[in-house]
């Protein structure tokens, strides 16, 4: 019969591979992914645009020239050109300025009137390529460096024990093979043991 302590190693060694496999998925569609298609990760920190966007959602913002971008499309700009402080708001509308430049009318999808002022091509970063919920909600509490150091070392501690348990479950396995062996063994030596009568007098 199975025993209590067998099935909770089981158990422990299914949640710690699920948690490991979710974490791996998470990095790559926040690190990996982003940079191979050439995209940056933001986090959702404010409400403006709720409901499709909540403070914790990760967007994936892909870069994309000034004549594709349309009206409905979500966008990341900076606040002011050349700033670090950006903002993700949706198109409203697309003017021409007096140059001859595109400009973009951007609202938060929960405000209740445009940005103040036009987004000039320089300033976005990209439009929505896709979105991950709640995954940003660290970034409300920690810095990107303390970030890094939780995701890398939760990443270790996982794969780690990980590792273990697979080598664990092979062990197990292995022991239970020369169990098994050993005993068929015993079996035929026993089988094939002469079988000694006494004569007839």
């Amino acid at each position: 019969m199975t025993s209590l302590r067998t099935v909770r190693t089981v158990a422990g060694r299914a949640i710690a591979l699920l948690v490991a496999g979710l974490v791996v998925v998470i990095l790559g569609l926040t690190v990996v992914v982003p940079k191979i298609g050439g995209a940056t990760a933001y986090t959702v920190l404010t409400g403006s645009m709720r409901p499709e966007l909540p403070p914790g959602t990760v967007v994936v913002m892909r870069p994309t020239a000034p004549e594709k971008i349309r009206v409905g499309d979500v966008v990341t700009y900076q606040i002011n050109s050349g700033s670090p402080t950006v903002a993700t708001h949706r198109v409203k509308a697309v003017t021409i300025a007096g140059d001859g430049e595109r400009r973009f009318v951007t609202q938060g999808d929960a405000n209740q009137a445009p940005d103040p002022n036009p987004v000039r091509p320089v300033q976005v970063r990209g439009v929505l390529w896709y979105k991950i919920p709640y995954v940003g909600y660290p970034s409300h509490t920690v810095n990107g460096d303390i970030r890094k150091l939780v995701v890398g070392g939760a990443v270790l501690v996982l794969s780690g024990y990980a590792a273990f348990s697979f080598g664990g479950a092979l062990r197990d396995r292995l022991r239970t093979r020369r169990d098994q062996d050993a005993a068929s063994r015993t079996v035929a030596a026993v089988d094939n043991e002469p079988v000694l009568t006494g004569a007839d007098s």
